[in-house]
């Protein structure tokens, strides 16, 4: 917080009044946020033990789930499809999230970009589980995605997208657009529409203007969008159980697995590597965007 904000804020509340808010903000950090996550490293280095032997001579700390985790081959193999498949999903948001992002920008307050706001908000009125069984309708073998294409003359025989990568790439990516439209809307909302009429009118073509003018103004919300969306699309667990099945396997299945087996120091382990991956990739993403945390805050 800035020191104008600061002094604002003690000016609204009082100096009790910031005091109990910063309290508030910390007991829900520690409880919600750092101590489930010491909690699991503490749960990933230690072994699958009876309760019986907890505290005893075998409760020691190890780093065998750890290898189990990551040194098995199909794991391994799980693990590189998770990241390619979060990669990839946050590819395709981006691709179709970026014009629609900057057409709703130029709009400004237009009445027509309320609505279409509104209309992109609408589904995701409805829980996560019930879209995703909605697209395992749309996506079925005689589903009207398939019926669609055969018709155009596109197939000539239904193709099996689920329980395959295709259909649960598909469904994390209408799952998590939002977090993609969002921030780069924010982002390009802020741009000086001066700066792409004076380029048009010194006749740089619309890709030179974006890639000039538009994309480096937006990094902070381009790289804030990818990094929400890989991180959701990586962890989601309901999308890839309902529309990947056994056949399109993903890390949180694999821990969801050993927390129901109760064996709850793998599936922890898993967990952290997975969350090791991931902050890989935001480190990625802010190096390529040249952006820090506080630019993607703001």
């Amino acid at each position: 917080m800035t020191r104008a904000g600061w002094r604002d804020a003690v000016r609204r509340f009082g100096y009790g009044g910031v005091a109990f808010i910063f309290a508030g903000c910390a007991f829900w950090a520690l409880v919600l946020i750092v101590l489930p996550a010491l909690l699991m490293l503490d749960q990933a280095f230690r072994p699958f033990l009876a309760r019986t032997e907890w505290g005893g001579p075998k409760d020691v700390y190890t780093v065998k789930n750890l290898v189990t985790a990551v040194g098995e081959p199909l794991n391994q193999v799980i693990f590189l499809k998770t990241i390619w498949a979060s990669v990839l999903v946050t590819a395709v948001a981006l691709v179709n999230a970026y014009p629609l992002s900057f057409i709703l920008a130029r709009g400004k307050r237009a009445a027509w970009v309320g609505a279409i706001m509104v209309g992109l908000l609408i589904p995701f009125w409805v829980n996560e589980i019930l879209r995703a069984f909605a697209w395992q309708l749309l996506l079925a073998r005689f589903g009207p995605i398939n019926n669609l294409l055969i018709a155009a003359g596109i197939l000539t025989e239904p193709y099996p997208f689920l329980n395959q990568d295709v259909g649960v790439i598909l469904g994390l990516t209408y799952a998590y657009i939002l977090f993609m439209i969002f921030p780069l809307y924010n982002a390009m909302e802020s741009l000086d529409p001066n700066q792409l009429d004076a380029a048009r009118d010194l006749g740089a073509p619309a890709w030179r203007i974006h890639w000039d003018i538009v994309i480096p103004h937006s990094k902070p919300g381009i790289a804030s969008g990818c990094i929400v969306t890989f991180m959701l699309a990586a962890g989601s667990f309901a999308v890839p159980q309902i529309l990947g099945g056994t056949r399109s396997l993903w890390v949180t299945q694999l821990i969801y697995n050993q927390f129901d087996a109760i064996n709850w120091n793998l599936g922890a382990a898993y967990g952290v590597a997975l969350v090791v991956l991931c902050l890989a990739f935001v480190l990625t993403m802010m190096a390529a965007f040249r952006v820090r945390l506080g630019d993607i805050a703001r």
